[in-house]
């Protein structure tokens, strides 16, 4: 794979868009537009914060059963990036009106013939100390 073909402005602008549009679903719970984002495939993961779902029967059981949000969230450092045309990852940290924890998304995207699809997800929430505690990489570079 070829790194000058990596985070490609229309890639990314297509992953924006796609994501928004799952974000929309989520908060909404629109069912059947949630399950339509997920590739429709005994292979697909799916790691929730109390759940997993290995397989698209899983999934759309999952879902099916999963009532519709009665908080807001409220999402922070969204990274897309893509590799090559046709594959990316989302990964964002989201905030939860009825938590106090912390809560981190990651979704592997892949351009199917039918469009984009995540193919492997991850949700997670933890405690998280507020404002900045770890050092970002750059931070850990010496000073010349």
């Amino acid at each position: 794979m070829d790194p000058a073909s990596f985070d490609h402005p229309a890639v990314l602008a297509e992953m924006a868009a796609v994501f928004e549009a799952y974000e929309q679903a989520l908060m909404t719970n629109d069912v059947a537009a949630l399950n339509a984002f997920f590739w429709q495939d005994a292979r697909v993961t799916r790691y929730g914060i109390a759940d997993r779902q290995w397989g698209i029967a899983e999934l759309e059981a999952y879902r099916a059963n999963t009532p519709a949000p009665t908080f807001t969230r409220r999402l922070e450092h969204l990274r897309l990036h893509a590799f090559g045309p046709d594959m990316a990852v989302a990964q964002v940290e989201f905030v939860r009106s009825d938590t106090p924890l912390r809560g981190f998304q990651s979704q592997t995207w892949l351009r199917l013939p039918e469009g984009w699809r995540i193919v492997a997800a991850h949700v997670s929430m933890i405690p998280f100390p507020a404002g900045p505690t770890i050092a970002r990489p750059e931070t850990l570079l010496p000073t010349t």
